[in-house]
């Protein structure tokens, strides 16, 4: 198969079926703009199965996204996508980059999510942007930001739901849209312990990449545990 992009995480192929790529989870972990970087083995593993899981739960509650299945232990078949060069991140509880932005202590919990988005541009560091900027930059028609958020929100109350009942927090999360071959806007990219933080509800333990970014444990041991305890539900 033709490859057709490589990033920190993932290899994106083409397949003979036009509007479908196939998707490999590589075993690399990185932070910091890629200034930390390390082998991680098993990690692509767990991540394929993990997003898999909740792209999969998306699909039952009626949210929009590329995921058509697992075919292998790293690989998905997903739906080819235009995607759109926002992220877009919704935080529950205060950690990460707007603690320091807005001085909030960590763990601090929102009255209601709150929304962010970023250009997705490696040589800017992905900055944060407004709405006005999504248009001024043309990374978004106008129609599309509202309908980008209101997925975003319904995407959080969903899987907020979800990892509660497995006793998991779900403190703020990153995802990417696209176009996809229908013309309709779908959730891309991957969902896992690499783009969410995910606390332990019960002794709030980090199971997420924060523990690579900032040495707090095994990164593979708290990955497995979020995947243990989805399928101890």
């Amino acid at each position: 198969m033709e490859k057709l992009y490589e990033g920190k995480a993932k290899i994106v192929y083409r397949t003979e079926d036009p509007d479908k790529y196939l998707i490999y989870f590589k075993d690399e972990a990185t932070a910091f703009d890629a200034t930390k970087r390390s082998h991680v083995e098993g990690k692509g593993i767990i991540n394929n199965t993990i997003s898999s899981i909740l792209f999969q739960l998306l699909w039952e509650k009626g949210i929009k996204n590329h995921y058509i299945q697992k075919v292998s232990d790293r690989e998905m078949l997903v739906w080819r996508a235009e995607r759109f060069d926002v992220e877009v991140v919704v935080r529950n509880v205060a950690a990460g980059s707007i603690t320091k932005r807005l001085g909030i202590p960590e763990g601090t919990v929102f009255p209601s999510p709150v929304v962010e988005f970023f250009y997705k541009n490696d040589q800017l560091r992905d900055p944060l942007i407004c709405e006005d900027h999504i248009l001024l930059l043309n990374l978004l028609p106008k129609e599309d930001i509202g309908k980008v958020k209101e997925m975003a929100l319904e995407v959080n109350r969903v899987l907020s739901l979800f990892f509660e009942e497995h006793g998991i927090r779900l403190v703020d999360f990153k995802l990417e849209f696209g176009r996809l071959p229908d013309g309709s806007v779908g959730v891309i990219d991957e969902i896992s312990p690499d783009t969410c933080r995910l606390w332990d509800m019960r002794t709030g333990e980090k199971l997420d990449k924060d523990r690579f970014r900032f040495d707090l444990g095994d990164l593979i041991e708290g990955y497995r545990r979020v995947l243990e305890k989805l399928h101890r539900g």
